[in-house]
């Protein structure tokens, strides 16, 4: 009985841990986009934004997302002189970038109104607790 129990443990945690890191790769341009939407900044700074508000995600994750963006115009960036090491690259967000921003927020809402409907309606929470 113990080995069951330890198999749906571990099971379920897996899958949990699979769909919750897709749902937070679902999430990630709208949120890149929203930090860069405040001021130009530089990779590092996106990283640390996304770090305080708990979404954890590393530099192989991040710039080639940060690549995709500029190809499809979103993005854009500046080189600049570093006092200590490489230049750096800061990257801006560009009027495409910022009207796909405003739409993403807009599905990201009615996302939200949409699952917190069903999850209110079915009772979730209440049947989970």
């Amino acid at each position: 009985m113990y080995c069951i129990v330890l198999y749906f443990y571990y099971f379920c945690r897996m899958n949990i841990e699979k769909t919750t890191a897709q749902m937070r790769k679902g999430v990630l341009e709208y949120c890149i986009l929203s930090v860069i939407l405040e001021k130009e900044v530089y990779a590092s700074d996106i990283l640390q934004n996304l770090k305080e508000a708990k979404l954890i995600v590393v530099e192989g994750t991040l710039y080639p997302l940060l690549t995709r963006l500029k190809n499809d115009g979103l993005l854009s960036y500046r080189w600049e002189e570093s006092k200590s090491g490489p230049p750096r690259k800061y990257y801006q967000i560009t009027d495409d970038g910022t009207a796909f921003l405003w739409q993403l927020d807009k599905s990201w809402l009615d996302l939200v109104e949409a699952v917190s409907q069903l999850s209110t309606k079915n009772n979730i929470q209440k049947d989970i607790k």
